[in-house]
């Protein structure tokens, strides 16, 4: 049993590394597309606002912060709306992530967060690939890579001494792939991979694959919505988990995005969301909520 988890180990390390490996040497690629993401070729078209934000619901989306920009986003999931009076709806509970993420270039950002949903600790890097653009040199769609890292902190050590740091530790990586068809629709797959260390072998999976579809469509200037569903590809029989599901309606004030939210995963990363789902949305499990992201220009635009 130990050198087996030894061995997903291994396998999620050399992931990682080939992970990094493939975004560096696209990143060194100077003479691909002619830079494109740092120079206006003449006769060119660059895509911008795919979406409206870093994230769709609760999954990401192609876009990244600009170099010097620093987001912080509050994102917020009440419980079930099927609960009843009892609970008002679900609104008598609460699960809340803080997260920051900085645009270290106009492609390249790192992010940290933390959850209340299993007291979970998470970070992530994210790498824009390729730009959608047209005309003169053209490219169909958006391309962006992003590897995960978490930490979960409950149960605490004093209730659990059996666990250990790695037991708690889960990554994820994935690519999105985004085309804004016109100045209304955008259409998204990013294909997930999730690995946790520690895991209920009877009904859950070390590696969780799933598939993930968003969709934006624009209805005024600031106001848009947005659809989100995550198919698992690699569920046991027995699973007590569902595909996530959520529906959004997206509010751009300037620097501020406010996004209403109802889906089944009160969770607000990816382990949460793909591989721990816990409600069906169907059978109305349905959790309301928000995510409000700001951003601030910590430096200066080169």
């Amino acid at each position: 049993m130990i050198s087996l988890i030894n061995r997903n180990r291994m396998k999620m390390f050399l992931l990682f590394i080939l992970c990094f490996s493939a975004i560096l040497m696209v990143k060194g690629q100077d003479d691909l597309l002619k830079e494109l993401n740092k120079q206006e070729l003449p006769g060119t078209e660059y895509t911008f606002a795919t979406f409206n934000g870093t994230r769709v619901v609760n999954g990401q989306s192609v876009e990244t912060k600009r170099m010097g920009e620093l987001e912080f986003i509050f994102s917020h999931r009440f419980g079930r709306i099927n609960e009843g009076a009892y609970t008002l709806w679900g609104l008598d509970e609460a699960y809340v992530r803080l997260g920051l993420e900085y645009g270290i270039t106009d492609r390249l950002g790192i992010s940290i967060g933390r959850t209340s949903v299993d007291k979970t600790f998470d970070g992530f890097v994210r790498y824009k690939i390729l730009r959608q653009l047209k005309g003169e040199k053209s490219f169909p769609f958006t391309i962006t890579a992003l590897a995960n890292i978490y930490y979960k902190s409950s149960p605490s050590k004093e209730d659990a001494p059996e666990y250990n740091a790695q037991d708690r530790m889960a990554y994820g990586i994935q690519a999105v792939l985004a085309r804004k068809f016109s100045t209304k629709f955008s259409f998204q797959l990013n294909p997930v991979f999730i690995h946790r260390n520690t895991v209920d072998p009877v009904v859950e999976n070390n590696d969780d694959v799933a598939l993930g579809f968003a969709t934006r469509y624009k209805i005024t200037r600031s106001i848009a919505l947005t659809g989100e569903y995550f198919l698992r590809l690699n569920e046991t029989e027995n699973s007590p988990y569902y595909d996530a599901i959520g529906f959004g309606i997206d509010i751009e004030t300037g620097g501020h995005v406010f996004q209403l939210i109802f889906t089944n995963s009160r969770g607000m990363f990816e382990r949460a969301v793909v591989a721990e789902t816990e409600g069906d949305f169907f059978d109305g499990d349905i959790h309301f909520g928000f995510n409000i992201s700001r951003t601030f220009q910590l430096a200066g635009k080169k």
